[in-house]
């Protein structure tokens, strides 16, 4: 029998509960439609918080705050605004976005919104992360102390990555982008991989996961927003990646999270801002994308005692190959831990994977490595930024052997040097190789 204090108590909670949850629903009216922005009125919300737009009978369109003015919230829809009516009903549906993440997403295909892609039901996952991440504290985060090995012999032998680090991987159109982020998903030492396809046409997208991921599909997580969804869509689709490889960096594990690109997450932040009304500044970026992307780059990196690494590589498009001119390239450069530059000329002389190792750059290497590997891959540095110097004259003849012994002996050395450059797009070169590999091109001669 339940005695009166027990009926009381749990009356109580139930009343509690029903308080907690707040019942009543206060909707807003959409009055005003400005390209994908849309104006809602009799609403209060901050920004960043989730909507559903009301859109006929048990239908719904989800929506996110991105601002707003006198009088109404500005609403932009995460699936494009065709189909809202002018006085659709919105209402608050969440203060802000957590997607669900967990070990069921392993071997799975999503878009930005978290809907499965390859046919198979949606996954069990039941850890709520928040969309923007969770700060950590810099001073305890964990320092880059380790060598991180992609698989690729160039990049382990002359630009050698730290677990941890973040990494801009800057790239023309069809210079061969999308094959080495194939290949370091699939031989890098690293227990999850996380692919956002950010923008990407979606013939590439199939192609990259059925061609290029391979055999680490299974520890694979492929977030994927392709070239036609929305500039919010995009955006989301790039903070779901870097959310999926927070929670497994926090469960102990070492990522390595693939965005394919930034470039086209800037230009989604450029077409939110500019909707919202921020003023355009250089090359039609409004100043807040550039902070947005630093915040997003700092998500990656190691964590704090106990947890795991995220070690992010971040693709780069810039315009007619120019490094130099492109504001979003200037800002990776500036936030990122290095860089690793495809030479469209390398490429054009069938040196695959075509990374100038000139023009590229790992910032924590030097503690990494051992002395003697600096040392041979200073040597091999200086060797091939010579001869490419020098190429021109070597072409028209004009140069006669013995004018200059470093140039000599960067020719003698050309074969085998590009030996150290070439690789298969299924092969794997692991650290120890690549070593040994530059240690062969730079051996001595025997008198």
């Amino acid at each position: 029998m339940i005695t009166r204090d027990a009926l009381h108590e749990r009356v109580m909670e139930r009343v509690q509960s029903a308080l907690a949850a707040d019942p009543v629903r206060r909707f807003g009216r959409i009055v005003r439609s400005n390209g994908e922005v849309l104006h809602a009125s009799g609403i209060r919300a901050p920004i960043g918080s989730r909507c559903l737009i009301e859109m006929g009978p048990g239908a719904a369109l989800p929506a996110e705050v991105v601002g707003f003015e006198e009088g109404a919230l500005l609403v932009m829809p995460e699936q494009g605004t065709r189909g809202v009516a002018r006085g659709a009903r919105v209402h608050v549906q969440a203060q802000a976005p957590a997607p669900m993440v967990g070990g069921a997403l392993l071997g799975r295909i999503l878009d930005a919104r978290g809907q499965p892609l390859d046919g198979l039901p949606p996954p069990r996952a039941g850890h709520p992360w928040p969309l923007l991440g969770r700060p950590i504290n810099p001073m305890a985060r964990q320092r880059i102390e380790s060598v991180f090995d992609v698989g690729v012999g160039s990049v382990n032998a002359l630009t050698t990555l730290g677990r941890g680090m973040r990494v801009g991987l800057f790239a023309g159109s069809g210079v061969g982008k999308t094959t080495l982020l194939g290949m370091m998903a699939r031989h890098a030492r690293a227990d999850v991989v996380v692919v956002g396809m950010i923008g990407e046409r979606g013939r590439e997208i199939r192609e990259f996961i059925e061609d290029h991921l391979g055999e680490a599909r299974a520890r694979a997580v492929v977030i994927a927003s392709p070239a036609d969804d929305t500039a919010l869509g995009r955006v989301h689709g790039a903070y779901r990646a870097a959310c999926v490889a927070e929670y497994f960096r926090a469960q102990g594990q070492h990522v390595l999270l693939l965005v394919d690109s930034l470039t086209r997450l800037a230009m989604g932040l450029r077409e939110i801002g500019l909707a919202v009304g921020e003023p355009p500044a250089t090359k039609g970026y409004p100043p807040s994308v550039f902070g947005a992307l630093s915040a997003y780059v700092e998500r990656a990196g190691n964590g704090a005692a106990g947890q795991g690494s995220v070690t992010a590589i971040y693709t780069v498009l810039v315009e007619g190959d120019d490094h130099v001119g492109d504001p979003v390239a200037d800002t990776a450069r500036s936030v990122l831990d290095g860089h690793i530059v495809l030479s469209r000329a390398m490429a054009e002389a069938a040196i695959y994977p075509p990374i100038d190792i000139t023009a590229s750059l790992s910032r924590p290497m030097p503690a990494l490595v051992a002395p003697a590997h600096m040392q041979l891959a200073t040597r091999f540095r200086a060797l091939w930024a010579h001869r490419r110097e020098k190429q021109d004259i070597i072409d028209l003849g004009a140069y006669a052997p013995g004018r200059d012994p470093l140039l000599d002996e960067a020719i003698r050395r050309a074969p085998a040097m590009e030996t150290v450059l070439r690789q298969g797009m299924h092969d794997g070169v692991d650290l120890a190789a690549a070593i040994a590999a530059l240690h062969g091109a730079l051996a001595q001669e025997a008198a």
